[in-house]
């Protein structure tokens, strides 16, 4: 049986791609920070779900022990948002850097501990979006976040090297603007289409497409 990892598994698009994984035959290890969520309504022997600060090395490095066999995607999902400073003024700093830990830096954290349970063939997700591209940077704003999102997209890429050497497949995805507490309810898909779309690219990923950066519909991104 294959295994996934998802963060931030408890609502949105975590929550979505651990119902489709679930469907789709995974055994899934799903985490949330604070409230379990929508996890809590998941009746299936085949999710486990842990309370996990992806800050914390200590709770990641106790996830990874706790996991038996290999894991074949590691989808790392968990992000916060900042708030969307419309001037320079504006940016409280403390939590732009809150922000820069959570989205760029958690992430690699997660890969570095996950690691040893990764094996040639396993596929690793990184939850990014269009606003981390610097060729889309029209509008401003949103500093930290944006900000967060092009530091994961180079985090992803410095490391693709080695992982292309260990057999395991890089995937930068930006889920589209999705209808999410995040998205907001303006926006045009539903959470449903963008992870149909997010676990098509998975299951077509190969070590030929790692390091690619795309949209849930494969649209190649600019970087």
């Amino acid at each position: 049986m294959k295994t996934a990892v998802v963060t931030g598994a408890n609502r949105g698009i975590g929550l979505e791609l651990a119902k489709q994984l679930l469907e789709s035959g995974y055994k899934v290890h799903a985490t949330y920070r604070n409230d379990s969520g929508g996890l809590s309504e998941i009746d299936s022997e085949l999710l486990s779900i842990h309370q996990l600060d992806v800050r914390d090395l200590n709770a990641v490095s106790g996830l990874s022990d706790s996991i038996e066999g290999s894991i074949d995607i590691l989808v790392n999902n968990a992000g916060i948002a900042d708030g969307r400073w419309q001037s320079i003024s504006e940016i409280d700093m403390e939590h732009a850097l809150e922000v820069l830990h959570v989205n760029s830096v958690s992430p690699v954290l997660v890969t570095q501990q996950m690691l040893g349970k990764l094996s040639s063939d396993s596929v690793i997700v990184m939850m990014s979006s269009l606003m981390g591209s610097i060729s889309d940077c029209r509008s401003g704003r949103s500093y930290a976040y944006r900000a967060s999102k092009t530091a994961l997209n180079m985090f992803s890429m410095a490391m693709k090297n080695e992982l292309d050497a260990l057999g395991i497949s890089l995937l930068i995805m930006h889920p589209g603007w999705v209808e999410t507490d995040m998205g907001g309810p303006n926006a045009p898909l539903s959470t449903k289409e963008s992870v149909n779309g997010i676990m098509q690219r998975i299951h077509e990923q190969d070590l030929a497409l790692s390091g690619r950066y795309v949209e849930f519909d494969g649209t190649p991104i600019e970087w």
